[in-house]
């Protein structure tokens, strides 16, 4: 497994994390051990989780993959050996989050009540990377997950970016959070992060964990520069499009227990030119002789400004398919061949 160091820290973290949003709702706390135990033989220090999953998102499975995260801590005693990354929601309509009732925003409230939930459940005294799922100020689609821009008006009650950086230097001194990122933010948000941090003296983000994949390159377009030059690293996730760049959807195809099959929310994926994008690509996989989520897994892994593709599985076998993508080389013909069609399909599924 390489290894590949985290921001501006002196963390070295596995450059395939173990993402883990599906425990507590398509697999039981059993499975999620068990996939953690695989990980970690297989030299994976560094798992993700979030207070908001199990996913889909609602009320009766807040806070469970932590949960499962947890009792595995407890019962294997290798929290040392661990890496460990979880997120804070950003502002939603979401009113299940806090004890109170309220929707969900980054306030000093909301974030002091969101971390000690977070280390009560994950039975730990730390976080070594604490992450803002998605900002708090109102975005234009989700993050930088959009394509199309719209002027949005902020929040009467926005929490500044400096006053969520004061909020997180808080749990930085107490010893809560060991480091700080974002998810789901801009080229432009990122930046913001990083000067104030630098203007005021206050923790520095360092990395971002957005969605990125053959079918979602959008992060190229300014995130990349700023990974590099600010080492604020990407941490990519949905690098299989949602399962859609395995191939199983195809034609139609609805696998039982596959996500698609039992929430009907991967709509992003469906419009005419994602679903050409996605045959083509399956397609030059075929015609290469390899499996497709390797390589799509294995372009996200090549990635210069990437420092850990997040990887999610249902099953052990999907568990070990993932992880071996990493010992793939993407060649410069392989590269050739997968950037025509880029050019043909660009950003189809943003």
């Amino acid at each position: 497994m390489e290894f590949r160091r985290l921001g501006r820290t002196d963390l070295n973290v596995s450059s395939i994390c173990l993402g883990t949003m599906t425990w507590g709702e398509q697999n039981t706390e059993a499975e999620g051990h068990a996939q953690m135990d695989y990980a970690l033989e297989k030299g994976i220090n560094f798992f993700d989780t979030a207070e908001l999953y199990a996913v889909p998102p609602k009320p009766e499975t807040k806070g469970r993959t932590e949960e499962i995260i947890g009792t595995w801590f407890k019962k294997s005693g290798n929290r040392d050996k661990v890496v460990l990354a979880t997120k804070v929601v950003g502002r939603s309509v979401q009113d299940w989050h806090r004890k109170d009732g309220s929707t969900s925003q980054l306030s000093r409230a909301q974030i002091m009540e969101a971390v000690d939930g977070s280390l009560k459940r994950l039975q730990t005294d730390y976080i070594d990377l604490y992450q803002l799922h998605w900002p708090d100020r109102n975005v234009s689609g989700f993050g930088s997950v959009s394509n199309i821009w719209q002027a949005v008006e902020p929040a009467e009650d926005e929490n500044a970016i400096h006053e969520t950086l004061e909020v997180l230097q808080e749990l930085v001194k107490a010893g809560k959070v060991r480091h700080i990122g974002l998810s789901n933010e801009s080229p432009w948000g990122t930046m913001k992060f990083v000067q104030e941090s630098e203007a005021r003296g206050l923790p520095r983000v360092q990395s971002i964990q957005n969605a990125y994949s053959l079918v979602n390159r959008l992060f190229e377009v300014g995130g990349a520069e700023i990974a590099h030059r600010e080492n604020v690293g990407l941490l990519a996730y949905s690098s299989l499009a949602q399962g859609y760049l395995t191939g199983k959807y195809r034609n139609g195809a609805l696998p039982a227990g596959a996500r698609k099959t039992l929430f009907k929310r991967l709509g992003r994926y469906e419009n005419a030119f994602g679903q050409q994008a996605i045959d083509a690509y399956c397609d030059l996989a075929a015609e290469l002789g390899i499996d497709p989520s390797v390589m799509a897994l294995a372009f996200a892994h090549s990635r210069s400004f990437v420092t850990s593709v997040i990887i999610g599985a249902t099953n052990m076998e999907q568990l070990a398919t993932d992880i071996g993508a990493a010992d793939f080389e993407i060649t410069e013909e392989i590269e050739k061949r997968i950037n025509e069609i880029h050019l043909q399909y660009t950003n189809p599924c943003p």
